[in-house]
């Protein structure tokens, strides 16, 4: 992403969501997206997965520049190299825990790699649950079923939005821990917005946001030294 920014409204009432953002999210690493209450943590997030476009500036997937998609492009990188994980689930009621989990391969016309498939699903505790609807499902489980189907199409890159935060800190703690191991062990890359502090312990690196500006970065994060740095953006 190259000097990016996001303007909302006209004149006296324009607000900067993004303000000069010059930032990159390293592949294989679990980046965690940080920042007080409207610093433009999901208007990044948004912006550089391709829900939502710059006013000005640059941003890359891969060697893939978006701004320069059309429609029809950006819906395809989206549905092939991008997966997404947000805080509502967004599984569909009427679909098994199974259907769900492949819909986007079954809309992109792929077969599905019943190995990894298995494998994913296996590391999740999804095995014995592939045939319930979400109905059936604690919110754990459907926020894994959710994970799941962002990484069985291998995408080359995950978002996901506040993932933990609609479950209790046992389900919470089950999905951030695959989602590090799935960094770790399968060279996904993630970039993850979220306000916890021990949510972001598990990423790899943490990006800090401050009225749409980048206000500091950590290597190797906790959730003390999130706490301490938050403390210094006034968050």
């Amino acid at each position: 992403m190259e000097r990016g920014a996001k303007l909302y409204g006209t004149g006296d009432t324009t607000v900067r969501a993004l303000d000069g953002i010059d930032v990159a999210f390293e592949r294989g690493q679990f980046t965690a997206i940080m920042g007080p209450s409207g610093s433009g943590k999901s208007t990044l997030l948004h912006c550089i997965a391709g829900l939502d476009s710059l006013t000005s500036g640059q941003v890359f997937v891969g060697d893939t520049e978006l701004n320069t998609l059309s429609d029809k492009d950006l819906t395809l990188l989206r549905r092939e190299k991008v997966g997404f994980v947000f805080q509502a689930f967004n599984l569909i009621p009427t679909l098994t825990a199974r259907e769900n989990i492949l819909l986007p391969l079954l809309i992109a016309g792929d077969d599905h790699d019943s190995a990894w498939f298995d494998q994913v699903v296996g590391i999740l505790g999804l095995s014995d649950r592939l045939s319930h609807r979400p109905s059936e499902l604690s919110g754990g489980q459907q926020q894994r079923v959710a994970a799941a189907r962002a990484l069985v199409a291998r995408p080359e890159i995950i978002f996901a939005d506040e993932p933990s935060g609609n479950l209790d800190s046992k389900a919470s703690a089950e999905l951030l821990s695959f989602l590090a191991r799935a960094v770790k062990e399968f060279g996904q890359t993630i970039v993850m917005v979220t306000h916890d502090p021990g949510a972001a312990s598990y990423s790899d690196h943490v990006v800090f946001l401050e009225d749409g500006k980048i206000a500091g970065e950590l290597n190797a994060p906790t959730a003390e030294s999130v706490i301490d740095r938050m403390k210094q953006f006034g968050g």
